[in-house]
């Protein structure tokens, strides 16, 4: 079995992507291994703070653990973690990535925050991945009334290779023009993303 790196890098190799996917429950999981085992292509599960509250993060960890059991190249990602605490939690559960979200702070606490959650959770297993976020990306899946304040606010080049070098990541989410949540004019088909 390969690790979420190798898993990364073979993708790149092959121009591809790997999906990512959140759940909060067994039957998307099993929706989203049956899609990914069928097709033959790695797969990264995402679950939030609220969805790791909700479905427990020993127990998420032990059913995507149980997948791979079966040479299924699926992997477990801590999605937008905003705290060191619950980002070594996660590093403790086994997860394979964990995305540290301090998008929400000014960009220099950003740095340090990340930095401090990029050394905790390589101190407990240097093989996991440690993704930052930089600009406003958002963190919901929530239909919300208008774009909040700093959605047009892009990650520049030099902020993202400025960020990378000082905080040690693996991964870099960057605020591209992509927001989580919808509008109401999304939902009805009004407007797009």
């Amino acid at each position: 079995m390969t690790t979420l790196r190798g898993a990364l890098r073979e993708a790149e190799q092959q121009q591809v992507a790997v999906g990512h996917f959140n759940i909060s429950d067994l039957v998307t999981l099993k929706a989203i291994s049956a899609a990914a085992l069928e097709l033959k292509v790695p797969v990264l599960v995402g679950v939030s703070e609220g969805e790791r509250d909700f479905v427990g993060i020993r127990q998420v960890a032990a059913l995507v653990w149980s997948l791979r059991d079966d040479e299924q190249p699926i992997f477990l990602n801590a999605d937008h973690t905003h705290s060191l605490d619950r980002a070594e939690e996660a590093a403790k559960a086994g997860f394979d990535e964990v995305l540290f979200d301090g998008s929400a702070l000014p960009f220099e606490e950003n740095v340090v925050q990340t930095r401090k959650a990029v050394e905790a959770i390589k101190s407990i297993n240097s093989s996991i991945l440690v993704e930052g976020e930089i600009g406003y990306i958002g963190s919901s899946s929530e239909i919300i009334e208008k774009a909040p304040e700093g959605a047009r606010n892009l990650t520049t080049p030099e902020e993202a290779r400025q960020f990378v070098e000082a905080t040690g990541i693996d991964v870099l989410s960057p605020a591209v023009g992509n927001m989580h949540g919808l509008l109401p004019s999304m939902v009805r088909g009004e407007s797009e993303k």
